[in-house]
């Protein structure tokens, strides 16, 4: 058998179609579209059905925290009767310790349901821990795919935290060096095992997390008589705002406007074996965050199903100081010691909720586990020692892959917005680059329109826009 990169590329339709047991051909409306409702519906899941699939394995059903303390600190920088109520959704106690749990829990038990012997998962963090603890429970095998060197052999302590969590569970993790062999190694593992891929981005990894936006908005309106004004959902690979989204719309809290923040990691190419190892956060930066909105399809199945510009009403950055300064706040003021990701949304909630008036609710819709690779310690040392600067002072001064400026105060924090619109154009403008030559119909710039929550008058533009710079 040809084992090139080349050739086991050139199957990687057939392999996918074996190893997921969806014909993603069947549908394709066009170069640039797909019918994407249909695709979510593929596994044939009720919304109940999940819930109760979940619950078989203890995922789902998390606490909803008030951060009071906190709240109450933001309001004492806040101008007069500004400073929203903060709540956290406590998703910490999920099997495995995130959100990942749910994603994982339908995946594997189609996965089961389909008659597959086991599951393979590309990740470096929380996701590949929770396939493992999930696999574990229903008796299949794993395999846990993780770029985790650079070329020095070099490995982050988060990353390297992970790995320790999903060989508890039992998995065979394989650990590999940044780069494009990642998912050449998935292909060829899944054409030999014959395995279930257990892609992020497959129908039944998003309806898990929908489970979260609903059960989310039920907490929040059992416990205040409303729903949330604000959800801030930490942004890297988008299955997580497209989940909390759709469960939020599902529990008819309609009006709730979606937050995405992810740390700011511009100037670092996360495929770079330089970079690799110069960023401080494994996932939640704005290195998946931005080019994954731009270009969702760019993963290892051949349609996404997590598709964030179809949800996110706003988008922000944070800096990378600033997220170890909120998480060692929120072991101090709530007693919640917790991982990295979900105090990135945490870190965004602290400088919304200022603009926010105080009988608004702002919620952060999740919370990892913690361990030793996870903790602002690890995490700065291993940074001084990749030669980055670590340092007490103004935030905004950090530069990323150069230095960390951890902040002296609360009122140091700040978001930066990312222009939605600028977003939009650039999907677009990636969507027919990728179809070549295809000359686009009215469904096509009506899926492209919803994809990007814009209007069809918006893509329309864009497509001038695009036409003469072609002519030119």
């Amino acid at each position: 058998m040809d084992t090139s990169y080349r050739a086991v590329l050139s199957l990687k339709g057939d392999i996918l179609r074996q190893s997921t047991g969806i014909d993603y051909g069947a549908f394709e409306w066009s170069p640039l579209a797909f019918d994407y409702e249909s695709l979510m519906a593929s596994g044939d899941y009720t919304f109940d059905q999940v819930r109760e699939v979940l619950a078989e394995t203890g995922v789902g059903d998390t606490p909803l925290v008030e951060l009071k303390n906190l709240t109450g600190l933001v309001r004492s920088i806040s101008s007069p009767g500004k400073g929203a109520r903060i709540f956290v959704k406590d998703e910490a106690a999920n099997p495995s310790g995130s959100f990942k749990d749910r994603r994982a829990a339908l995946s594997v038990y189609h996965a089961s349901r389909l008659g597959y012997m086991g599951v393979v998962a590309a990740s470096s963090g929380n996701y590949g821990a929770a396939v493992a603890s999930q696999a574990a429970k229903r008796n299949l095998k794993c395999i846990v795919l993780q770029e985790t060197f650079d070329s020095r052999k070099m490995g982050q302590p988060e990353i390297l935290e992970k790995t320790r969590a999903c060989e508890a569970y039992g998995a065979e993790v394989w650990q590999l060096t940044v780069g494009p062999e990642l998912f050449y190694i998935m292909l060829r593992v899944l054409e030999e095992t014959g395995f279930f891929a257990a892609s992020l981005y497959v129908p039944t990894a998003v309806q898990g997390i929908e489970t979260l936006g609903e059960e989310l908005a039920r907490q929040v309106k059992a416990r205040t008589g409303r729903f949330p004004d604000v959800v801030a959902v930490t942004h890297a690979g988008r299955g997580n705002i497209t989940g909390t989204a759709r469960g939020l719309r599902r529990a008819g809290s309609e009006s709730t406007e979606v937050v995405g923040v992810s740390v700011d990691l511009q100037g670092l190419h996360m495929a770079s074996d330089v970079d690799f190892n110069r960023k401080s956060f494994t996932t939640g930066h704005s290195g998946y965050g931005i080019p994954f909105a731009t270009w969702p399809d760019r993963t290892d199945v051949p349609r996404n199903c997590a598709r964030a510009l179809r949800y996110l009403d706003r988008y922000v950055l944070v800096k990378q100081g600033d997220v170890f300064f909120v998480t060692e706040l929120l072991a101090k003021l709530e007693g919640m010691e917790r991982g990295p990701a979900g105090n990135t949304s945490l870190t965004g909630a602290v400088a919304i909720a200022q603009e926010m008036e105080q009988d608004q609710i702002l919620v952060v819709q999740e919370t990892e586990y913690t361990a030793a690779g996870k903790l602002p310690a690890s995490q700065l040392t291993f940074a001084e020692e990749n030669g980055i600067t670590v340092r007490i002072g103004d935030p905004a001064e950090g530069v990323p892959g150069q230095s960390i400026i951890v902040p002296e105060s609360l009122d140091q924090i700040e978001v930066q917005d990312w222009e939605m619109t600028q977003l939009r154009r650039s999907y677009i403008r990636n969507a027919f680059r990728a179809a070549g030559d295809y000359q686009p119909t009215g469904r096509d710039f009506e899926f492209l329109a919803a994809d990007s929550k814009s209007s069809v008058e918006f893509v329309t533009s864009a497509w001038g826009d695009i036409g003469q710079a072609r002519a030119s």
